[in-house]
């Protein structure tokens, strides 16, 4: 891939166009290949996370009605659909809750970043896997209306988070995946993307369920406050991100919403 010409001074850094950054947010975001002749780049791919959550929480929705078509209890097939996500994810943002959680737990400030940076888990990481997975299963068994809506409008919600986590706050480290996020972001237009499918998906719930109007707007209201809540608080907690705390912000973004449509 020939490189792009850095940006002079003043200028805004150059970046590939949509399709090839498409391909770049799929071999990045998911495990998943890409046809031959599908040349991916990677800059600027953060706007596009979004676009993938949406093609996955589609694909998670399909291989749920299939099982249930076949008569597999909820809890089973809803333990699956959450497992077979981490799966076609690589696990790429449950690792990063799972650093995120290690590096919350030390004391001192100053040596949360190094711990977070250990490719080895702690305690403290396992517990929060445990209670992502955990809630995000029993939380998607107790959904019966609107299920396929809130699933796919919480992996959409998770990864808009992350953009405008990647968009508002400092990047806490000199090198790293996420530094590259946040040099080929544009704001505010970058993000606005993840919001419109956002709104599409919970226009559409509605449109599909008029009598469930209430619940859908409630869930939009909850869904936009805790995709900024959650980045907001890590920002808070640690003084900016890192690309682990990119990861936090979607699994527990997604883990809250999963929870908070119960109550709907």
């Amino acid at each position: 891939m020939t490189p792009l010409p850095p940006a002079r001074p003043g200028e805004i850094t150059p970046r590939p166009g949509w399709f090839p950054r498409l391909g770049g947010a799929i071999l990045f975001y998911t495990r998943l290949p890409l046809p031959s002749g599908w040349q991916p780049r990677f800059e600027g791919i953060a706007p596009l996370a979004p676009v993938v959550g949406l093609g996955l929480g589609l694909g998670l929705v399909g291989v749920d009605f299939t099982l249930g078509q076949l008569g597999m209890p909820p809890l089973i097939r809803s333990a699956l659909v959450i497992g077979l996500g981490v799966w076609l994810t690589g696990g790429l943002h449950l690792d990063g809750a799972m650093d995120t959680a290690d590096g919350l737990a030390v004391m001192a400030p100053e040596r949360r970043l190094a711990v977070m940076a250990d490719s080895r888990s702690g305690a403290f990481g396992v517990m929060a896997a445990i209670a992502i997975l955990g809630l995000k299963t029993l939380a998607l068994a107790e959904l019966t209306t609107g299920r396929g809506w809130v699933l796919v409008a919480a992996l959409v919600w998770g990864r808009w988070g992350q953009v405008v986590a990647i968009a508002r706050y400092p990047y806490l480290r000199a090198e790293g995946k996420g530094a590259l996020h946040r040099e080929h972001l544009r704001s505010p237009q970058d993000w606005l993307l993840g919001l419109a499918l956002a709104l599409v998906l919970h226009a559409g719930w509605g449109w599909s369920q008029p009598d469930q109007l209430g619940a859908v707007g409630i869930s939009l209201l909850g869904g936009l406050g805790l995709a900024l809540g959650t980045g907001a608080w890590l920002h808070r907690r640690l003084g900016g991100h890192t690309g682990d705390t990119y990861g936090a912000t979607v699994e527990w973004t997604e883990t809250l919403f999963l929870c908070l449509a119960t109550l709907l």
